[in-house]
């Protein structure tokens, strides 16, 4: 995806530079072909490419947040069992 994104904004460039050194041409008539042949144009077909990387990171974020907020899902066990906890205090039979 990168590589096309890439390929296509040094095409703009290169049209841009054609523009800005042709006889007839301006640095404001290169700095909009560049605009709006190349950098609006990639970043909506870049946002649209994104959407299925942007949901999968969405899912795992909920996901995560859904499990850190179960507090039975911490990885210990009940009562203390990890090395150097001191064990609670119970009455003798």
């Amino acid at each position: 995806m990168y590589l096309v994104l890439i390929a296509w904004l040094y095409v703009t460039v290169m049209m841009a530079v054609a523009e800005a050194t042709s006889t007839q041409g301006t640095l404001l008539g290169a700095g909009i072909t560049f605009v709006l042949y190349g950098l609006l144009p990639m970043a909506i077909v870049g946002y649209i490419l994104n959407t299925p990387a942007r949901k999968r990171a969405l899912r795992a974020r909920q996901q995560a947040e859904a499990a850190s907020a179960d507090p039975n899902t911490g990885g210990h066990a009940p009562g203390g069992t990890e090395p150097g906890a001191v064990a609670p205090v119970r009455k003798e039979p």
